[in-house]
């Protein structure tokens, strides 16, 4: 459970409140979305650190089998755990450059803007809700589902 708990601490801040007549992706809501972004980043880069000092502090060659496959089961689900936060932080690293070159918060499918609101529950997402739905329907029905 750790690692859900680290991929939810970026809901750790005060939601921004858009001033009346602001531009949408103004500079000040720039700079709460790089804030946020940046902080999630440093939090899993702590916990790949603690996984790694933990996996170094607590390998030991058990002489019993049944203790060491305990262990190594434990280091491979913390370990496909870091890959999965690996994955995640590349693609933090890819919407903080989206912020940089001024391309965040547009949906990647018909250009409107995805909202302030979504982007704080999801501050990675590409596509507005209503796109994001359609391709999920999609996916579904050539799932069979």
């Amino acid at each position: 459970m750790p690692a859900e708990k680290s991929a939810n601490q970026f809901k750790n801040f005060a939601p921004y409140e858009p001033k009346k007549g602001e531009e949408y992706m103004s500079d000040e809501q720039v700079q709460h979305f790089t804030q946020i972004l940046n902080n999630w980043r440093s939090e899993l880069m702590a916990e790949v650190d603690r996984t790694v000092s933990h996996m170094k502090d607590e390998a030991a060659n058990f002489p019993d089998p049944a203790d060491r496959a305990t262990q190594e089961e434990e280091f491979s689900l913390e370990l496909r755990t870091r890959d999965r936060e690996r994955k995640l932080i590349k693609k933090i690293e890819e919407t903080l450059e989206r912020l940089e070159n001024d391309d965040y918060g547009f949906c990647d499918s018909c250009g409107i803007e995805i909202g302030i609101k979504r982007l704080e529950a999801r501050p990675t997402a590409t596509l507005c809700i209503d796109c994001k739905t359609l391709a999920e329907i999609k996916e579904k029905q050539e799932r069979g589902n």
